[in-house]
């Protein structure tokens, strides 16, 4: 808890929406945010806070069509598609516990604003880039201001709003969450397939709009700060971010570089798990933990946490693979890969407004959880029947199911988690299930990109090989694939083709199986009421039956 003493008159009056009735719905000081906005000033703040949201999740994926043009023109390999992606992934996700224990400890709002800025440098550079291994650091340093925004963002969201009142806002926020992920395809196709622009301009377009946000942030988002002594853990922070970059790296790399059963991959599975393990250690030790190890003694927290990780499959995945599947298997141009994921879109966003409204109605939230777990699963189950030639019009149906799931299960899962958590570990709290989300969606597109990998060469060798085509030495290595696929043959080219469709149906397969943990935690947790004031901490009896 806070170290600050007293309070001021003003400050013990119960905010506007909170029960009064309860003497835990004062605000201790050290929550931020008194709840005194109106609605007016509310939806101000939001539109800066929206617009870096926008920015921020539309960078994650607006690569995805453009990376086979990205990759012929700098002349990359299969790998490196995967990690232009990944890079991102990794830094925000190795960083986004440390910006949320930040958020409890110093200004939110000049975190949101550092957060802006290295991700707007990092973009700039991006668009410079003129090799692969220079576009994948200046893709790292935008994950760090990505991993500050998709955490900063949702913990200044809940300090501003009650969970209760939130659904009265789930319109705005959930439809950037939901359009920002799966339009940036779009987007990016249209850039790609606009000549005078290129693709450099998908890291450059986001650069401006964060510029906007960061002004819009400083003109509305007024929330007071109280001050007290700030302990930051630089040590948890370091060993956090290296073990989780470490495993991730050892995943993406596993099987591909080095054998598995390596020296190479047992050393670095060896340290990843040392560093996590002293991160464990140091975390149950030092006064402000990057991760309360208190959080997970909540039944909610650890159920939600663990069910963020398919999420984050989903989220990210989907949109990364599916932008290959209608380019290189369909032969669709980026423009129109973008629009077939408009099923997905539409979805999502209806699916999470229209659940967000019903929860503030009638303040219950479990069902919806569990519903859109069980459609993610149907979706992504259908998605692995597909092959190179499966009816449009069934594919279309499919990401509408599974877009529907999305949008019931990830906004959900945070407001359950927020509504279970003391206000002290609200952004610690926030953060971790974000940090989850993003750790399934960063190994998720590691591990599904080199099983996509290797199958496809395997079945591009074999389809050589039924053709009566002598198989090039790299086809097993995945030598033979999208960098040159302008220059193979006709014959080649649609072997290739083929098989990048139907390996595509694997990575489905194993995203619906990861899926299932997403409805069995959801499943277990208990529903609590959820609380009316921003500054409310949970009623003794909800925070024990939330255990």
């Amino acid at each position: 808890m806070s170290t600050s003493t007293g309070r001021t008159p003003d400050a013990a009056t119960p905010p506007a929406g909170a029960d009064r009735t309860s003497p835990a719905s004062t605000p201790p000081p050290s929550a931020e945010g008194s709840g005194a906005m109106t609605h007016r000033q509310t939806l101000e703040a939001l539109s800066g806070m929206l617009l870096a949201m926008f920015t921020a999740f539309l960078s994650s994926t607006i690569v995805s069509n453009a990376l086979p043009t990205i990759i012929v023109d700098l002349d990359g390999t299969q790998n490196q598609y995967t990690w232009i992606v990944t890079a991102t992934l990794l830094a925000s996700t190795a960083t986004t516990p440390i910006w949320g224990k930040l958020s409890d400890l110093v200004s939110k709002k000049l975190l949101v604003q550092l957060a802006i800025g290295i991700f707007t440098i990092g973009s700039i550079g991006a668009g410079f880039a003129h090799s692969v291994e220079v576009l994948i650091a200046w893709r790292v340093l935008q994950g760090l201001g990505l991993g500050g925004l998709q955490a900063l963002i949702m913990i200044v969201v809940a300090a501003m709003i009650s969970p209760r009142e939130r659904g009265r806002y789930t319109g705005p926020i959930a439809g950037v969450m939901s359009v920002a992920p799966v339009a940036g395809p779009l987007i990016g196709g249209l850039i790609v397939d606009t000549d005078w622009l290129g693709w450099r301009w998908c890291f450059w377009v986001g650069a401006p709009l964060a510029v906007v946000s960061l002004v819009l942030v400083q003109r509305t988002l007024n929330l007071p700060v109280v001050k007290r002594p700030v302990h930051i853990d630089y040590l948890g922070a370091a060993l956090i971010a290296g073990g989780v970059s470490d495993l991730l790296i050892w995943i993406t790399l596993g099987g591909n570089r080095f054998a598995w059963g390596s020296p190479t991959s047992l050393w670095l599975a060896a340290l990843g798990v040392a560093l996590l393990a002293a991160a464990v250690v140091v975390e149950s030790r030092v006064k402000e933990p990057i991760i309360p190890l208190r959080l997970f003694r909540d039944r909610t927290t650890t159920l939600a946490t663990i069910g963020s990780i398919s999420v984050g499959v989903a989220l990210f995945g989907s949109a990364v693979f599916l932008g290959q599947y209608f380019q290189i298997a369909r032969g669709y141009t980026p423009t129109a890969a973008g629009l077939l994921t408009l099923p997905m879109i539409i979805g999502s966003t209806l699916s999470s407004i229209a659940s967000g409204q019903l929860i503030t109605r009638f303040g219950r939230w479990k069902g919806f959880l569990v519903a859109g777990s069980v459609l993610m699963v149907v979706g992504f189950g259908l998605l692995a029947t597909t092959d190179h030639d499966t009816d449009m019009v069934l594919i279309g149906a499919y990401l509408l199911l599974l877009g529907v799931g999305m949008g019931m299960t990830m906004q959900n899962t945070v407001l359950a988690v927020q509504n279970s958590v003391a206000v002290r570990d609200l952004g610690a709290a926030t953060s971790t299930v974000t940090f989850f989300r993003s750790l399934g969606g960063t190994a998720g597109v590691s591990v599904l990109g080199a099983v996509l990998a290797t199958h496809v060469a395997d079945l591009i060798a074999r389809g050589l090989a039924t053709a009566g085509i002598p198989v090039p030495g790299d086809a097993a290595a995945g030598g033979v694939g999208i960098g040159s696929l302008d220059r193979l043959p006709a014959p080649v080219a649609e072997i290739v083709r083929s098989s990048y469709g139907d390996a595509t149906a694997l990575v489905f397969l194993i995203a619906a199986v990861l899926s299932v943990v997403t409805v069995v935690t959801v499943a277990l947790i208990r529903e609590v009421p959820l609380r009316t004031g921003v500054g409310d901490e949970p009623p003794a009896g909800a925070r024990t039956a939330a255990r």
